[in-house]
C-alpha cells in the first residue's frame, strides 16, 4: 500500500486506506473510534497529504492517546504506509514484529492429493504454498518464541496458554491442630466422648497440625535492561496472582513498590496500567541490593513466614555495592522456605553470570533458573509443583569469608616482647598476698 498522494490516488482510495489503517492499530490494541478516523479525513484537506512525515505526525497526533502505544503505532505506521515491492500486498497485518509485505503463503493439501489439484496451483500466481504435513503447530511454535519477540497480536495466545498452567506451591504444617489421625491426643474431645462410660477412657480422640498452603512472594525487575520483557512478565504475575490464595507482588528499578492491589483487576490491560502509574522508576536505573534491603526491613516481617518461596526475576544488571546485594541475599534466604531466581537471559546458550550482581547473589540462591518464553514457565511450574517439604542444603547462614593467605615456606621470627620495667610496675600490694592460707578443719563427729 503505498503512501497517499494529493495528486496520484482518489480521495475514495485514501478514506479506505485510513479505515483499513484503523482496524489495524485496533487490533494492535489502540484505542481508535470511528470519530478518530473522521478527525483525521478533515485533517487531510488541511495538510499536504503527499509529505510523509507531516502525514505521520497528524495521525499520530489524532489516533494515539497513550504515551505507551507510541511504539506500537510507530511500527503499525511503517508496515501499513510503506510502499511494496510489488503490485501485491496483504491486509492482514495483525503480526507487526515480522512486517510482512507479500502475500499470505497459501496453504496446500497433503500428499495424497491428485495430480490434478497440483496442476490448478502452479498456474494461480506462483505464491508460496506451505505443506501441513511438515508444518510446525502455532502453539508450539509460541511456546518456543522468546518473550522479547513477541507481537501485539500474540500477546492475547501467550495469556491464554499462561492461564492453562497448574500452580501448586505445597501445604505447609502450622502450629495449629486439627482433630485427626494423629498422634497427639485431644484431651477435650476424649473426655467429652467418655462421659458416656462414666469417666472410663475407652475412647481416645486424637489430632494432627493443621496444614495451609505456602505463600508466594515475586520481586520483579522493571529496569531499563528488562523492557523488552517486562510487559509479557507482568502478565506472568497477573496470572499467577489470579491462581493462587496468597501472593505478594513487588517491582523495582531503584526503588521496591508493591502492586499487590494493582493485580486484583479482572482485566490485566487495567491491572498493567494501574502498574504503571503506580511505579515512579519505571525502566530507569537498577539497584537490586538496595531494593532488597527495602524488603527485607519493610515487608519480610509481614508478607513472608519461614515456608514462603520467593520468586526474584532479575537479568542481574546491578549498579549497586555487590556487597549489599550479597548481605542482603542472604538474609532472605534465611527469611523464606524457597529462594528461586529467574533470569531471561538463562535462556540463551551463550549466557554466563559473569555480572558483579549475580556474582554476589548466586551462592544464596536455591534455584536459577530460566524465564525466556513459555516453556520455561511450563517447566518453572513443574518444579515448584514438586519441591521437597524439607528445606534445602544450600542455605547459608554467613557470607562467605575471604581464603586465609598462605603461610610463607619461612616465616619470619616474631619479635621478643620488651622488658617489664620494675619502676612502672603498681606500688599496691595486699598485706595476705604470699602468705600461706590456713587449711579448714573438719568438723569432730559427736
Amino acid at each position: 500500500m503505498t503512501v497517499p498522494s494529493s495528486n496520484s490516488q482518489p480521495d475514495g482510495a485514501l478514506l479506505h486506506n485510513l479505515m483499513l489503517f484503523g482496524q489495524v492499530l485496533r487490533r494492535a490494541g489502540l484505542d481508535v473510534g470511528s470519530g478518530n478516523i473522521l478527525d483525521l479525513v478533515q485533517a487531510t484537506e488541511h495538510l499536504p497529504v503527499s509529505r510523509k512525515e507531516d502525514f505521520r505526525q497528524a495521525a499520530r497526533c489524532l489516533l494515539v492517546h497513550r504515551k505507551q502505544d507510541l511504539p506500537i503505532f510507530d511500527e503499525a505506521f511503517q508496515v501499513f504506509w510503506r510502499r511494496p515491492a510489488g503490485d501485491q500486498t496483504t491486509h492482514d497485518l495483525r503480526s507487526m514484529g515480522e512486517q510482512r509485505r507479500y502475500r499470505q503463503p497459501r496453504v496446500a493439501p497433503p500428499a495424497f492429493e491428485s495430480a490434478d489439484t497440483e496442476g490448478q496451483g502452479e498456474g494461480d500466481g506462483g505464491g508460496d504454498r506451505v505443506d501441513l504435513g511438515y508444518s510446525y503447530s502455532a502453539r508450539e511454535v509460541l511456546r518456543a518464541k522468546d518473550f522479547g519477540d513477541f507481537a501485539p497480536s500474540e500477546v492475547t495466545d501467550a495469556r491464554r496458554m499462561m492461564a492453562e498452567l497448574a500452580w501448586d506451591l505445597g501445604r505447609r504444617r502450622t502450629r495449629r491442630m486439627t482433630p485427626g489421625q494423629g498422634a497427639a491426643l485431644d484431651w477435650r474431645r476424649t473426655l467429652r466422648r467418655n462421659l458416656k462410660y462414666g469417666g472410663e477412657w475407652l475412647e481416645l480422640a486424637r489430632r494432627h497440625p493443621k496444614d495451609k498452603p505456602r505463600s508466594l512472594a515475586l520481586l520483579c525487575d522493571v529496569s531499563g535492561s528488562m523492557e523488552q520483557y517486562t510487559r509479557m512478565l507482568l502478565h506472568f504475575i497477573h496470572t499467577i496472582a489470579g491462581g493462587l490464595d496468597r501472593v505478594e507482588a513487588f517491582l523495582f528499578a531503584t526503588r521496591l513498590t508493591r502492586i499487590t492491589r494493582c493485580l486484583r483487576h479482572r482485566s490485566v490491560d487495567q491491572a498493567i496500567n494501574e502498574v504503571s502509574r503506580a511505579v515512579p522508576d519505571w525502566s530507569g536505573g537498577t539497584r537490586i541490593g538496595e531494593a532488597v534491603k527495602t524488603f527485607n526491613y519493610r515487608w519480610a516481617r509481614r508478607v513472608l513466614r519461614s515456608s514462603s518461596v520467593v520468586l526474584v526475576i532479575s537479568d542481574g544488571w546491578d549498579r549497586g555495592e555487590p556487597e549489599l546485594l550479597g548481605r542482603e541475599m542472604a538474609r532472605l534466604q534465611r527469611s523464606c522456605y524457597r529462594l528461586v531466581w529467574l533470569n531471561p537471559l538463562l535462556g540463551s546458550p551463550e549466557y554466563q553470570p559473569l555480572t558483579r550482581g549475580m556474582q554476589a547473589a548466586l551462592p544464596y540462591v536455591d534455584d536459577f533458573l530460566p524465564v525466556h518464553n513459555l516453556n520455561s514457565l511450563a517447566s518453572l511450574a513443574q518444579h515448584l509443583n514438586q519441591l521437597s517439604p524439607r528445606r534445602s542444603s544450600t542455605l547459608q547462614r554467613h557470607p562467605p569469608k575471604d581464603a586465609a593467605p598462605e603461610p610463607a615456606e619461612h616465616p619470619s621470627p616474631q619479635p621478643a616482647p620488651p622488658p617489664i620495667d620494675p619502676a612502672l610496675a603498681p606500688t599496691f600490694r595486699h598485706p595476705l598476698w604470699g602468705k600461706p592460707q590456713p587449711r579448714a578443719t573438719p568438723p569432730s563427729p559427736c
